[in-house]
């Protein structure tokens, strides 16, 4: 077996230089899905989460998840805007083959149930400002078509070296798969052989490894390395982009283009010094450096299981991915932005409550003699809840009566500094009153509110274009997909008999205009 123990290493480094990124996506996801109490405050010398901190003092955290409603409104925007994929030509005589695509790229979103997918991954955008899909051709159960799967950010890396908005001048993706042995076995081995040998990499059966091994508990490398989950078989699926030594080779005698490998050219020199003696013309070769995307599949300590270049039309990875903003390479959520306001907010409503209970609420003043000999305290206090009770007393002469006592909580202003951080949040987010579908008054004519809607969706405008732009790189690779491995008997099924052919070398995506409608 082959192994490229640099590559894997490459992919660590990639891979662990993200470790800030996922940590932000778990805090923001936490925020996002109501656990808003998880951050850990130093009390002396240890490290406390801020509930248990709380409990500690016998006070209730309490929180009111303004960000989720936040996220919802935003994926309700989303949800109107997408309807189906949407095809156009630049140049008019290629109108029927734009149609043509329009109707099989509907065809397999449906097949791959792309709204859904989309507004789950417009969802973990939102929370992670990352959103990755991979495109590929294959057997999926008892259907071979081209297929979009969900990359969950995690198990995402590219190098760090890209800087590119557009994710153009990568040179390394790849992804973290972790699988049972039984589907390990059915992916990568094709005989016996290759099964002896994946059972000896990976142990046999995956329930029978150890949990010290497979725990996933290690931090650093480890987490790259181990799967998460015990008795899964990790494997790491990497492309690169390579260059390579060659020749490009025109054959003047036949009209064919083609490359050869710089320790081949000796064959094409070969048949030059005979064509020279023959009198026909040579093959004209001239020196280059070609760029190609190689894939590889790789077990933990390196070994390729397997390897090959791109087989994709549009010769590039099978990823689509966008991060936002990618300012300096940085990641910054929709949701990151507006926690510091939910933990006030949460900070405000503990301490309403806190000062709710601290306030005197019916208590009863009862005089020390008042007290008969044979009543207790607690009889007293027992009678008192009843709303029928009876209470029994020895008055005395210039003594006062039993009294109940209520005070109203102190007025600190918490009532505005609350609407003043809703306030804030709905500035920071973009998302206001209008587009929650709230009137701040009874007597809002239509036109002011369609005004309003019509400005919060400017405050969403970067945020929504963005990912525009990651579904319509997407629909363009999946067109490339389509007019490759899609035949004229596969069209004419879907698309109709009399449809122009997209299946051939001739369809070029990047004369078509790809989008959502």
């Amino acid at each position: 077996m082959e192994y490229r123990t640099d590559l894997i290493e490459r992919s660590r480094r990639s891979w662990e230089s993200a470790w800030r990124f996922r940590a932000d996506r778990l805090r923001n996801k936490r925020f996002t899905y109501g656990d808003q109490w998880s951050d850990t405050v130093s009390i002396g010398n240890r490290t406390v989460r801020e509930d248990d901190y709380l409990r500690e003092q016998g006070r209730l955290p309490l929180k009111n998840n303004l960000i989720r409603r936040l996220v919802r409104n935003v994926l309700g925007v989303f949800r109107d805007r997408y309807k189906a994929p949407v095809c156009s030509a630049r140049d008019a005589a290629e109108n029927g083959r734009a149609v043509t695509m329009q109707k099989l790229l509907r065809c397999n979103a449906e097949v791959n149930r792309l709204a859904e997918l989309y507004a789950r991954t417009m969802e973990e955008f939102l929370i992670s400002g990352l959103a990755v899909h991979k495109k590929w051709y294959g057997r999926k159960g008892n259907r071979t078509d081209c297929w979009t799967d969900f990359v969950q950010p995690d198990n995402f890396f590219v190098d760090g070296h890209g800087r590119d908005f557009r994710g153009w001048d990568v040179s390394l993706v790849g992804e973290i798969h972790d699988m049972g042995f039984e589907e390990l076995m059915s992916t990568f081995a094709a005989d016996a052989l290759e099964a002896a040998r994946l059972e000896s990499l990976y142990g046999g059966r995956g329930d029978e490894w150890g949990d010290e091994l497979w725990s996933g508990g290690r931090e650093g490398a480890a987490g790259f390395l181990v799967p998460a989950v015990a008795g899964r078989c990790r494997v790491i699926e990497v492309w690169t982009r390579e260059y390579r030594r060659r020749y490009r080779c025109h054959d003047r005698a036949t009209g064919r283009c083609f490359k050869v490998d710089a320790a081949d050219i000796g064959a094409v020199e070969a048949e030059n010094r005979r064509r020279r003696t023959e009198g026909r013309p040579p093959i004209d070769k001239r020196w280059t450096v070609d760029e190609e995307w190689r894939w590889y599949f790789l077990t933990p300590a390196g070994g390729v299981l397997r390897t090959g270049v791109s087989p994709y039309r549009h010769g590039s990875h099978p990823y689509v991915f966008k991060a936002y903003p990618f300012i300096d390479g940085e990641v910054h959520s929709f949701v990151s932005d507006v926690i510091d306001q939910q933990k006030v907010t949460n900070r405000l409503i503990s301490m309403y409550d806190w000062i709710l209970q601290a306030s005197a609420k019916g208590v009863l003043l009862l005089p020390e003699g008042a007290l008969p000999e044979d009543t207790s305290l607690d009889d007293i206090a027992d009678e008192w809840s009843r709303f029928d009770g009876v209470i029994v007393f020895r008055p005395q002469a210039g003594q006062p009566v039993p009294q109940q006592i209520s005070s109203k909580a102190a007025d600190i202003g918490i009532t505005e500094l609350l609407n003043i951080q809703m306030k804030m949040m709905e500035d920071i987010s973009g998302v206001n009153g209008a587009l929650q579908g709230k009137l701040d008054s009874g007597s809002m004519s239509g036109t002011l509110y369609s005004q309003q809607t019509r400005n919060s969706l400017s405050a969403l405008a970067d945020l929504m274009l963005s990912f525009d732009d990651f579904i319509r790189e997407a629909t363009a690779k999946d067109a490339v997909n389509i007019g490759q491995y899609y035949d004229a008997h596969r069209i004419a099924r879907i698309a109709g008999d009399t449809a122009p052919l997209v299946a051939d070398a001739r369809f070029d995506s990047s004369q078509y205009d790809f989008g959502i409608n």
